[in-house]
């Protein structure tokens, strides 16, 4: 009798390490009794039963993530309307539950069960992709946290609608925040090359769905692929960025980036010379208003004429390498008030340069700074230093160069 009810025991205890949100009382009371030998044994479900609504209640929250959405009386596609929910909404988090998606069954869809913050605390079921768990924006703001420190080295926006993600990978689909619709704007602060899935099929687009669903279906632009030079790449580009509150409650994430299209102000977009523009910085003194990615939407409209920094990278047809460089040229670009015109103020050597790129001081005197790989393979931090001469000039002063020994 008493192996018994201890092996009653060690299964409850089994059970509570797999409590579910709403645990079932009436079987918890009937087990109760048939445990009732010892105290241990009836108080046990008790604190099964508490430990449950605790878990199910434990600041399980998520925001809203889409312009608006609707909690719905079931997950069924016949379901009634309850609420609609609005971009920054906060709901609490009761329930979740796969289901098969209506459209493809080989594919599975995750419901929410929430309950709003309206005054009638709303109930219902709402689709996982509409809501960012606060988990999952806990992890995107330390990240942010992270790179707080960085200056904006480009602007860019979405030309096709695509996933945010924690990480620069998409052999799954669980580091998925949110879904960014097309146009969508951002700061980048940095990119990085990583290595194309072996046994994936090769894809344009990061379309995949939400968080939690199968992997993505066979990609429409496969055939083309395998008559394109790009079909030898081993690695993809993804950049991370920083966006506005107003696009997505996560204030930093990673975009695939086939998905990303560069937005090099209007101001300086004329002056590519052969090679890209990939990183760029406004030197003027007055920098409080540089057009943001995450302020409008138009942001190679909105540039005022000026003077730049510009990281330049060759263009190659050759499959990129993970450590390739960021850069391989510095330009300069220096304006003229007077004539309203741009002249070139410095343009570097070949070089190998890796981001980020840091713009300091105020009025005439500024450096920025990058890092460079010497004729040894050795890093290091490059400061170059600017100024303007007798005639007004922006000049710049190279690492190791006494300041007025360049030529005019």
């Amino acid at each position: 009798m008493i192996t018994r009810d201890r092996r009653y025991r060690e299964s409850i205890e089994k059970q509570l390490m797999n409590c579910p949100a709403s645990f079932p009382t009436r079987l918890t009371l009937e087990e109760m009794k048939r445990a009732s030998l010892f105290a241990t044994a009836v108080l046990l479900p008790v604190l099964l039963l508490t430990s449950c609504s605790t878990l199910a209640n434990r600041s399980n929250t998520g925001v809203v993530v889409t312009r608006s959405a609707q909690i719905r009386s079931s997950t069924a596609v016949v379901a009634a309307d309850l609420l609609e929910v609005n971009r920054g909404d906060v709901v609490d988090i009761l329930d979740s539950v796969d289901i098969p998606d209506p459209s493809d069954n080989s594919r599975k869809e995750r419901w929410y069960r929430v309950r709003a913050r309206d005054e009638e605390k709303t109930e219902g079921w709402i689709e996982a992709r509409n809501i960012m768990p606060d988990k999952v924006l806990e992890n995107a703001r330390k990240l942010a946290e992270e790179d707080k420190g960085i200056q904006p080295q480009a602007t860019g926006q979405l030309h096709a609608g695509s996933n945010l993600r924690l990480t620069p990978e998409r052999s799954n689909n669980e580091n998925i925040m949110m879904r960014l619709d097309s146009g969508s704007t951002f700061e980048i602060i940095g990119w990085k090359r990583v290595p194309i899935v072996k046994g994936s099929e090769p894809s344009e687009s990061d379309t995949a769905p939400k968080p939690g669903s199968a992997s993505a279906g066979t990609n429409k632009g496969a055939e083309s692929d395998e008559e394109n030079p790009e079909d030898q790449e081993t690695t993809e580009l993804w950049y991370k960025v920083r966006l506005s509150p107003a696009i997505s409650p996560a204030p930093e994430g990673w975009i695939f980036g086939k998905q990303v299209e560069l937005t090099v102000p209007s101001d300086i977009i004329y002056y590519r010379t052969g090679r890209e523009f990939v990183a760029w910085r406004r030197l003027d003194d007055d920098t409080s208003d540089e057009g943001s990615a995450t302020k409008t939407k138009d942001v190679a409209k909105e540039s005022r004429p000026g003077s730049w920094v510009i990281l330049e990278r060759s263009s190659s047809k050759e499959p990129h390498k993970l450590d390739e460089p960021d850069f391989d040229r510095i330009y300069v670009l220096g304006y003229e008030k007077h004539d309203q015109d741009h002249y070139t103020a410095y343009r570097s050597p070949d070089l190998e340069g890796y981001l980020p790129m840091r713009v300091e001081g105020r009025g005439a005197s500024k450096t920025f700074t990058v890092r460079v790989k010497d004729e040894s393979g050795q890093m290091k931090e490059m400061q170059y230093s600017l100024y303007r001469d007798d005639h007004g000039v922006m000049r710049v002063t190279p690492p190791g160069e006494m300041r007025g020994k360049r030529k005019r």
